[in-house]
């Protein structure tokens, strides 16, 4: 069994995380590619192997039609409903959370309302992740990601909920216009899956995962108290015991037009909360009230995002956020994205203490079934919140 000893211990409240010592891997032997069109010399495939590969062809010089927006699909980059003026975003010190005196967590609390109620978004700061660690997640990302293209093929992965699966874009077979990004994406908990390349790239994201799993559960008690619920009464109802939690390391190369190009559409989250690092090097925008507002993260903090099934279970009162991601001309981005969800087999609905007038504002779901239908479509918006609302 791939057990980690680490000097981490977990409060008996956080839920052990589960291992696989064989992890059910999709090994793929081939990728097809279609040949479109050739520009600047540069062949530039329907479906390409990665978009780290394009963004390397020392010849490219200008985004292949295939990556435009702005000739393919007509409004989606918004660029007159950008917020040039910066904005301070709430920001929520873990550490009053955990050890902070009652006032002090009330507080804390009162904040993380308003947050949730106005944006959608906060920072995390204190959270106890440390540094050294979150730094080792960084270059294991990028030492994965410069594994040569048939190196990262045995994780191509077939299915949509394969538990590990490397690509390019966000669904190549669906998307009208593919997006300027690499991914690796693992499913980490109930069972822990990932690759076994690079070398302690798999032990490092195991403890990370631990320690940030630790931190979403706080937050998902405060969350609960700020509702007016039990502290413990997401978890229950979402079973967060044995409760979804899903890897991504997002690589976004330089891109020779960034005006042209995305990194990821607009759209919500499917899961409960979702906690973001990233390298130093921004993207992210957030659309909590039509307009969009660049992020400016704090080092190494989390930024936390509002997921669909916040919104479901608060019966609309917390709202799951828009986001996208940019592209810029000059250096690479890596982002890591821990979405942390209920289990599979959890019905989601609206808590009866939020229901007014017993009239729900969403239908009860299952959250395997709300991820496949989300996965089976083109990511856009809040696609599947739309098609369950009463």
């Amino acid at each position: 069994m791939f057990c980690l000893s680490s000097s981490f211990r977990s409060p008996q409240w956080l839920p052990k995380i589960h291992c696989s010592s064989s992890p059910n891997y999709k090994v793929a032997s081939s990728v097809t590619t279609t040949t479109t069109t050739t520009q600047n010399n540069v062949s530039i495939p329907k479906i390409v192997k990665s978009v780290k590969s394009l963004a390397e062809s020392p010849d490219l010089t200008s985004v292949p039609s295939s990556y435009n927006f702005t000739t393919e699909v007509s409004n989606i980059l918004d660029k007159e409903l950008l917020e040039e003026e910066e904005v301070e975003f709430p920001t929520i010190d873990f550490s009053l959370l955990t050890s902070g005196t009652p006032n002090q967590r009330s507080e804390v609390i009162n904040e993380l309302t308003k947050a949730c109620e106005t944006w959608g978004f906060f920072m995390v700061t204190n959270h106890g992740v440390s540094e050294t660690l979150m730094d080792a997640v960084f270059d294991g990302s990028r030492r994965f990601f410069e594994l040569s293209d048939e190196e990262k093929l045995e994780y191509k992965g077939n299915n949509l909920i394969d538990p590990i699966k490397c690509g390019t874009s966000v669904n190549p077979m669906l998307d009208k216009v593919f997006y300027w990004r690499d991914f690796l994406k693992t499913y980490v908990h109930p069972e822990f899956h990932f690759p076994t390349k690079p070398p302690g790239y798999r032990e490092t994201v195991f403890e990370f995962c631990q320690r940030t799993r630790e931190v979403f559960l706080g937050i998902s008690e405060a969350i609960s108290e700020s509702l007016g619920l039990e502290a413990n009464e997401i978890y229950k109802r979402l079973n967060l015991d044995s409760g979804l939690q899903i890897f991504t390391a997002n690589l976004y190369p330089p891109c020779p037009q960034p005006d042209l190009a995305l990194g990821l559409p607009p759209h919500s989250d499917h899961g409960f909360l979702t906690f973001l690092i990233q390298n130093g090097v921004d993207g992210l925008q957030i659309q909590p009230n039509g307009k969009w507002y660049n992020v400016k993260g704090v080092p190494y903090s989390f930024l936390v995002n509002s997921g669909d099934q916040l919104e479901l279970l608060s019966n609309g009162r917390y709202k799951s956020i828009i986001h996208r991601v940019v592209v810029n001309r000059e250096k690479a981005r890596i982002s890591v994205a821990m979405a942390n969800g209920p289990s599979l087999e959890t019905v989601v609905s609206p808590a009866p203490e939020l229901v007014e007038n017993n009239r729900p504002v969403y239908a009860a779901t299952k959250y395997k079934e709300f991820i496949e239908l989300q996965k089976s479509n083109e990511i856009f918006g809040k696609g599947v919140l739309d098609r369950i609302r009463l």
